[in-house]
């Protein structure tokens, strides 16, 4: 079964290669969807794909990369018919 999640993580996401480590775990569970920066310093994650999988991008965004510091992961509500792309982009 496929879902759709969206996740925002705060902490020292910006200029730590971040969003290439979420593009990495979400293309090696099978994933599309995209990270990208936001103003406030955070980074929006949506992500398409078999529920198991979420569950384990959802791990992986909390546990972060090594040179980042997450300190908070909040679940992002995101309609389940929203438009992604074919790949996971880090636009």
């Amino acid at each position: 079964m496929s879902a759709v999640q969206g996740w925002k993580v705060r902490g020292r996401v910006q200029g730590v290669g971040f969003r290439w480590f979420v593009q990495r775990q979400a293309a090696a569970l099978g994933l599309r969807g995209f990270a990208r920066n936001l103003p406030d310093g955070s980074v929006e994650v949506v992500a398409r794909g078999a529920v198991r999988a979420l569950s384990e991008l959802g791990r992986s965004l909390a546990a972060g990369s090594k040179l980042s510091r997450v300190e908070n992961v909040e679940i992002l509500e995101v309609p389940q018919d929203i438009e992604l792309p074919n790949f996971f982009d880090t636009n």
